[in-house]
């Protein structure tokens, strides 16, 4: 088993259950406790978890949305307001979950669009807007982080076409791949890139190059970033190399 796949499998017990030991997540993925520990040190270092003293025992981090909403807010803000300049009347788009994107949302208020989303935090945005047509999809909900996953909404993304998806990430690497950190967001995130005929991602500046054990998609997948003006410039570069249009706020 690959680290990065080993490491996911971590963070996903622990979402799951909140704390678990060394020892039984050693059994589980058939690794020894001493390669298990390693994993932890990395994940502890990243931000992602945090060591519980006395046991071996671990527990994850859970910093409420609203929280994660007031990180970086200014910076958030530009880029949604720059990214509601790409959407015209009548498109279909697609929105991600993200703090970035419930504040684009909010740009998108009065305007003649539809809006597939599973993002509770958008649907609160555009609840009563009469002038959007919203579309929930369907899954569990993932309450921590204001969200719906898992087969019911990949089914739902498989049944449509979008003009644009706007997508939200954890980090986006040197090498211009978009990241993620939660195992299970990740197959909606690519479900929602091939319903779409173009991907723009949303990532201040903050997000280069973010947290994230998983791979989303390359660059080669999206057709847009918009970012702030003191995104890492060698990033951007790398992006604006493989056509990527690069819009920053």
């Amino acid at each position: 088993m690959l680290t990065a796949t080993r490491q996911a499998k971590i963070l996903d017990s622990l979402r799951v259950n909140g704390e678990v030991s060394v020892d039984d997540l050693a059994g589980l993925l058939g690794v020894s406790p001493s390669t298990i520990r390693r994993d932890l040190n990395t994940l502890s270092a990243e931000g992602l978890l945090t060591r519980v003293r006395g046991g071996g025992s671990i527990e994850m981090d859970r910093v409420p949305f609203s929280d994660v909403a007031q990180q970086q807010r200014h910076e958030k803000t530009l880029v949604a307001e720059r990214a509601a300049e790409l959407v015209n009347d009548g498109d279909v788009i697609l929105v991600d979950i993200g703090t970035t994107t419930a504040l684009f949302a909010r740009f998108l208020r009065g305007r003649r669009i539809t809006v597939i989303t599973s993002s509770l935090a958008v649907i609160d945005q555009l609840r009563d807007d009469d002038a959007v047509e919203l579309i929930v999809l369907g899954g569990a909900v993932r309450k921590n982080y204001n969200s719906m996953v898992g087969a019911l909404t990949e089914q739902a993304l498989a049944q449509i076409r979008a003009t644009t998806c706007f997508l939200g990430t954890s980090g986006i690497r040197a090498d211009g791949t978009i990241a993620d950190t939660t195992g299970m967001e990740v197959p909606v995130k690519r479900a929602m890139i091939e319903s779409s005929s173009r991907v723009v991602v949303l990532a201040d500046s903050s997000k280069f190059p973010g947290v994230g054990l998983l791979n989303v998609c390359g660059p080669d997948k999206i057709w847009g970033l918009v970012t702030n003006a003191d995104a890492d410039p060698a990033t951007l570069a790398v992006l604006r190399n493989e056509k990527v249009q690069v819009m920053t706020a």
